[in-house]
Protein backbone atom coordinates (compact mmCIF):
# COMPACT_ATOMS: atom_id res chain seq x y z
CA UNK A 1 0.00 0.00 0.00
CA UNK A 2 1.20 3.51 -0.81
CA UNK A 3 0.03 6.30 1.49
CA UNK A 4 0.69 9.95 0.66
CA UNK A 5 0.82 12.54 3.43
CA UNK A 6 -0.06 15.88 1.89
CA UNK A 7 -1.42 19.30 2.81
CA UNK A 8 -2.92 22.22 1.00
CA UNK A 9 -0.43 24.59 2.65
CA UNK A 10 2.89 24.43 4.44
CA UNK A 11 3.28 24.28 8.20
CA UNK A 12 0.30 22.06 8.99
CA UNK A 13 2.37 19.17 10.41
CA UNK A 14 2.53 16.92 7.36
CA UNK A 15 6.11 15.74 7.95
CA UNK A 16 5.42 15.33 11.67
CA UNK A 17 2.56 12.97 10.86
CA UNK A 18 4.48 11.08 8.16
CA UNK A 19 7.57 10.39 10.25
CA UNK A 20 5.88 9.61 13.58
CA UNK A 21 3.32 7.40 11.84
CA UNK A 22 6.10 5.51 10.06
CA UNK A 23 7.90 4.76 13.34
CA UNK A 24 4.73 3.34 14.88
CA UNK A 25 3.82 1.31 11.80
CA UNK A 26 7.33 -0.15 11.70
CA UNK A 27 6.60 -1.93 14.99
CA UNK A 28 4.13 -4.16 13.13
CA UNK A 29 5.30 -4.42 9.53
CA UNK A 30 7.87 -3.38 6.93
CA UNK A 31 7.70 0.39 6.31
CA UNK A 32 9.39 2.70 3.85
CA UNK A 33 9.38 6.52 3.93
CA UNK A 34 9.68 8.37 0.62
CA UNK A 35 10.47 12.06 1.07
CA UNK A 36 9.20 13.76 -2.10
CA UNK A 37 9.45 17.28 -0.72
CA UNK A 38 12.52 17.75 -2.88
CA UNK A 39 12.78 21.52 -2.42
CA UNK A 40 12.69 21.41 1.38
CA UNK A 41 13.44 17.83 2.51
CA UNK A 42 13.65 17.28 6.26
CA UNK A 43 12.26 13.79 6.92
CA UNK A 44 15.79 12.40 7.21
CA UNK A 45 16.54 14.86 10.01
CA UNK A 46 13.64 13.74 12.20
CA UNK A 47 14.24 10.06 11.55
CA UNK A 48 17.95 10.47 12.41
CA UNK A 49 18.80 8.68 9.20
CA UNK A 50 21.86 6.45 8.89
CA UNK A 51 22.68 7.38 5.33
CA UNK A 52 23.88 4.51 3.16
CA UNK A 53 24.46 6.28 -0.13
CA UNK A 54 23.51 8.93 -2.65
CA UNK A 55 22.93 8.87 -6.38
CA UNK A 56 22.48 11.64 -8.90
CA UNK A 57 19.16 12.28 -10.61
CA UNK A 58 19.86 13.26 -14.21
CA UNK A 59 17.69 14.70 -16.95
CA UNK A 60 18.45 14.85 -20.67
CA UNK A 61 18.80 18.24 -22.33
CA UNK A 62 19.72 19.12 -25.92
CA UNK A 63 23.29 19.83 -27.01
CA UNK A 64 23.68 21.40 -30.46
CA UNK A 65 26.53 20.65 -32.86
CA UNK A 66 26.84 24.03 -34.57
CA UNK A 67 28.99 22.54 -37.35
CA UNK A 68 26.03 20.44 -38.54
CA UNK A 69 23.24 22.94 -37.82
CA UNK A 70 21.79 25.00 -40.67
CA UNK A 71 19.75 27.18 -38.25
CA UNK A 72 16.45 26.26 -39.86
CA UNK A 73 14.55 26.82 -36.60
CA UNK A 74 12.53 23.57 -36.69
CA UNK A 75 13.71 22.65 -33.20
CA UNK A 76 12.52 25.95 -31.73
CA UNK A 77 9.23 25.83 -33.63
CA UNK A 78 8.37 22.40 -32.20
CA UNK A 79 9.51 23.00 -28.59
CA UNK A 80 6.37 23.79 -26.63
CA UNK A 81 8.41 24.75 -23.55
CA UNK A 82 10.56 27.42 -25.28
CA UNK A 83 13.69 25.64 -24.10
CA UNK A 84 15.53 26.16 -27.39
CA UNK A 85 15.62 29.07 -29.79
CA UNK A 86 17.50 30.15 -32.91
CA UNK A 87 18.87 33.68 -33.18
CA UNK A 88 20.48 34.24 -36.53
CA UNK A 89 23.34 31.76 -36.75
CA UNK A 90 23.27 30.83 -33.08
CA UNK A 91 21.18 28.27 -31.18
CA UNK A 92 20.44 28.97 -27.51
CA UNK A 93 19.40 26.22 -25.10
CA UNK A 94 17.70 26.94 -21.76
CA UNK A 95 18.16 23.76 -19.69
CA UNK A 96 15.92 24.96 -16.83
CA UNK A 97 12.93 25.05 -19.19
CA UNK A 98 13.61 21.70 -20.87
CA UNK A 99 11.24 18.81 -20.11
CA UNK A 100 13.45 16.17 -21.79
CA UNK A 101 10.78 15.28 -24.36
CA UNK A 102 13.33 14.82 -27.16
CA UNK A 103 11.20 16.44 -29.87
CA UNK A 104 14.05 18.77 -30.91
CA UNK A 105 16.25 15.77 -31.69
CA UNK A 106 13.42 14.09 -33.55
CA UNK A 107 12.64 17.01 -35.89
CA UNK A 108 16.26 17.95 -36.66
CA UNK A 109 16.83 16.72 -40.21
CA UNK A 110 20.60 17.18 -40.01
CA UNK A 111 21.12 15.26 -36.76
CA UNK A 112 22.71 18.30 -35.17
CA UNK A 113 21.09 17.83 -31.75
CA UNK A 114 22.01 15.19 -29.17
CA UNK A 115 20.69 14.72 -25.66
CA UNK A 116 23.16 14.84 -22.77
CA UNK A 117 22.44 14.07 -19.14
CA UNK A 118 22.93 16.63 -16.44
CA UNK A 119 22.35 16.26 -12.68
CA UNK A 120 19.41 18.19 -11.24
CA UNK A 121 19.33 16.61 -7.80
CA UNK A 122 20.09 13.45 -5.90
CA UNK A 123 18.51 10.59 -3.97
CA UNK A 124 19.43 9.98 -0.36
CA UNK A 125 19.05 6.37 0.85
CA UNK A 126 19.37 4.89 4.28
CA UNK A 127 17.71 3.29 7.31
CA UNK A 128 16.37 4.82 10.50
CA UNK A 129 16.01 2.02 13.05
CA UNK A 130 13.65 -0.30 11.17
CA UNK A 131 12.31 2.31 8.73
CA UNK A 132 13.75 2.28 5.20
CA UNK A 133 14.18 5.73 3.69
CA UNK A 134 14.55 7.23 0.22
CA UNK A 135 14.49 10.99 -0.17
CA UNK A 136 15.03 13.37 -3.05
CA UNK A 137 16.74 16.74 -2.95
CA UNK A 138 16.77 19.30 -5.75
CA UNK A 139 20.04 21.02 -6.57
CA UNK A 140 20.14 24.77 -5.84
CA UNK A 141 19.02 26.86 -8.79
CA UNK A 142 17.01 24.11 -10.48
CA UNK A 143 13.44 25.02 -11.35
CA UNK A 144 11.63 21.68 -11.70
CA UNK A 145 11.37 19.16 -8.87
CA UNK A 146 9.32 16.60 -10.83
CA UNK A 147 12.30 14.56 -12.17
CA UNK A 148 13.62 14.13 -8.63
CA UNK A 149 10.17 13.22 -7.32
CA UNK A 150 9.70 10.66 -10.09
CA UNK A 151 13.04 9.10 -9.19
CA UNK A 152 11.92 8.80 -5.56
CA UNK A 153 8.61 7.25 -6.62
CA UNK A 154 10.50 4.73 -8.78
CA UNK A 155 12.21 3.54 -5.58
CA UNK A 156 8.95 2.28 -4.02
CA UNK A 157 9.43 -1.09 -2.32
CA UNK A 158 6.44 -3.26 -3.36
CA UNK A 159 6.89 -5.46 -0.27
CA UNK A 160 6.60 -2.57 2.21
CA UNK A 161 3.96 -0.11 3.30
CA UNK A 162 5.23 3.10 1.71
CA UNK A 163 4.59 6.53 3.21
CA UNK A 164 5.14 9.47 0.87
CA UNK A 165 5.90 12.86 2.42
CA UNK A 166 4.56 15.08 -0.37
CA UNK A 167 5.37 18.75 -0.98
CA UNK A 168 2.80 21.21 0.39
CA UNK A 169 0.22 22.78 -1.88
CA UNK A 170 -1.50 21.50 -5.01
CA UNK A 171 1.10 22.27 -7.67
CA UNK A 172 2.83 19.91 -10.12
CA UNK A 173 5.30 18.47 -7.55
CA UNK A 174 2.42 17.54 -5.23
CA UNK A 175 0.47 15.95 -8.08
CA UNK A 176 3.56 13.93 -9.08
CA UNK A 177 3.92 12.75 -5.48
CA UNK A 178 0.28 11.82 -4.82
CA UNK A 179 -0.64 10.31 -8.20
CA UNK A 180 -1.06 6.53 -7.99
CA UNK A 181 -1.25 6.39 -4.19
CA UNK A 182 -3.79 4.08 -2.54
CA UNK A 183 -4.69 6.71 0.05
CA UNK A 184 -3.91 10.35 0.80
CA UNK A 185 -3.84 11.63 4.37
CA UNK A 186 -4.54 15.35 4.16
CA UNK A 187 -3.13 17.14 7.19
CA UNK A 188 -4.94 20.39 7.86
CA UNK A 189 -5.65 22.88 10.61
CA UNK A 190 -8.96 24.44 11.76
CA UNK A 191 -8.38 27.92 10.37
CA UNK A 192 -9.82 29.82 7.39
CA UNK A 193 -6.57 29.28 5.47
CA UNK A 194 -6.55 25.61 6.44
CA UNK A 195 -10.12 25.14 5.19
CA UNK A 196 -9.49 26.99 1.92
CA UNK A 197 -6.37 24.97 1.12
CA UNK A 198 -8.01 21.71 2.24
CA UNK A 199 -10.74 22.26 -0.34
CA UNK A 200 -8.14 22.60 -3.10
CA UNK A 201 -6.24 19.54 -1.88
CA UNK A 202 -9.42 17.45 -1.80
CA UNK A 203 -10.24 18.59 -5.34
CA UNK A 204 -6.75 17.57 -6.49
CA UNK A 205 -7.05 14.10 -4.95
CA UNK A 206 -10.48 13.56 -6.46
CA UNK A 207 -9.18 14.50 -9.91
CA UNK A 208 -6.40 11.93 -9.36
CA UNK A 209 -8.94 9.37 -8.07
CA UNK A 210 -7.02 8.95 -4.80
CA UNK A 211 -9.16 8.31 -1.70
CA UNK A 212 -8.83 10.89 1.08
CA UNK A 213 -8.79 10.86 4.86
CA UNK A 214 -8.24 13.95 7.00
CA UNK A 215 -6.05 14.65 10.02
CA UNK A 216 -6.79 17.88 11.89
CA UNK A 217 -3.70 19.23 13.62
CA UNK A 218 -3.92 21.80 16.44
CA UNK A 219 -7.60 20.86 16.54
CA UNK A 220 -8.28 22.81 19.76
CA UNK A 221 -7.11 26.22 18.51
CA UNK A 222 -9.56 27.01 15.70
CA UNK A 223 -13.22 26.47 14.93
CA UNK A 224 -15.39 23.63 13.64
CA UNK A 225 -15.60 24.64 9.98
CA UNK A 226 -12.99 22.13 8.81
CA UNK A 227 -14.74 19.30 10.63
CA UNK A 228 -18.09 20.42 9.20
CA UNK A 229 -16.63 20.52 5.69
CA UNK A 230 -15.32 16.96 6.10
CA UNK A 231 -18.75 15.82 7.33
CA UNK A 232 -20.51 17.36 4.31
CA UNK A 233 -18.00 15.88 1.87
CA UNK A 234 -18.03 12.42 3.46
CA UNK A 235 -14.34 12.61 4.42
CA UNK A 236 -13.41 10.56 7.48
CA UNK A 237 -11.26 12.27 10.10
CA UNK A 238 -8.67 9.71 11.21
CA UNK A 239 -7.12 11.84 13.96
CA UNK A 240 -7.51 15.12 15.82
CA UNK A 241 -4.17 16.24 17.21
CA UNK A 242 -4.24 18.97 19.91
CA UNK A 243 -1.81 21.85 20.29
CA UNK A 244 1.03 20.76 22.55
CA UNK A 245 4.03 22.88 23.47
CA UNK A 246 6.01 19.68 24.02
CA UNK A 247 5.44 18.67 20.41
CA UNK A 248 6.63 22.09 19.21
CA UNK A 249 9.74 21.80 21.38
CA UNK A 250 10.48 18.30 20.10
CA UNK A 251 10.04 19.54 16.53
CA UNK A 252 12.47 22.40 17.14
CA UNK A 253 15.04 19.87 18.41
CA UNK A 254 14.47 17.64 15.38
CA UNK A 255 13.01 14.83 17.50
CA UNK A 256 10.08 12.50 16.96
CA UNK A 257 7.37 13.12 19.54
CA UNK A 258 6.23 9.48 19.29
CA UNK A 259 9.56 8.35 20.76
CA UNK A 260 9.77 10.96 23.52
CA UNK A 261 6.19 11.09 24.83
CA UNK A 262 4.02 8.14 25.90
CA UNK A 263 0.86 10.14 25.28
CA UNK A 264 1.85 10.97 21.71
CA UNK A 265 3.13 7.45 21.13
CA UNK A 266 -0.38 6.21 21.95
CA UNK A 267 -1.96 8.75 19.60
CA UNK A 268 0.20 7.70 16.67
CA UNK A 269 -0.18 4.02 17.56
CA UNK A 270 -3.97 4.46 17.26
CA UNK A 271 -3.49 6.23 13.93
CA UNK A 272 -1.20 3.42 12.77
CA UNK A 273 -3.85 0.85 13.62
CA UNK A 274 -6.45 2.79 11.60
CA UNK A 275 -4.04 2.87 8.63
CA UNK A 276 -3.40 -0.87 8.89
CA UNK A 277 -7.15 -1.47 8.90
CA UNK A 278 -7.49 0.63 5.74
CA UNK A 279 -4.69 -1.41 4.18
CA UNK A 280 -6.51 -4.64 4.98
CA UNK A 281 -9.63 -3.23 3.33
CA UNK A 282 -7.66 -2.30 0.20
CA UNK A 283 -6.16 -5.79 0.01
CA UNK A 284 -9.60 -7.34 0.49
CA UNK A 285 -11.14 -5.25 -2.30
CA UNK A 286 -8.25 -6.10 -4.61
CA UNK A 287 -8.66 -9.80 -3.86
CA UNK A 288 -12.40 -9.77 -4.51
CA UNK A 289 -12.17 -7.65 -7.67
CA UNK A 290 -13.77 -4.63 -6.01
CA UNK A 291 -12.90 -1.05 -6.85
CA UNK A 292 -11.77 1.56 -4.37
CA UNK A 293 -13.75 4.79 -4.44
Amino acid sequence: MIIACASGKGGTGKTTVATNLAVQLAKQRSVQVLDCDAEEPNGHLFLRLKEEGREDVRVFTPEVDESRCNHCGRCAAHCRFNAITVLGEHVLVFPELCHSCGVCCYVCERGAINEVGRPVGFLRRGVADSVAFVGGELNPGEAMADPVIEAVRDAVDPTALSIIDAPPGTTCPTVASVRGADLCLLVTEPTPFGLSDLRMAVGMCRRLRVPVRAIINRCDLGDDRVAEYCRREGISILARLPWDRGLAEAYARGELIATSSEDWAERFAALAEDVLQLEREVIFRAGTGGHQR
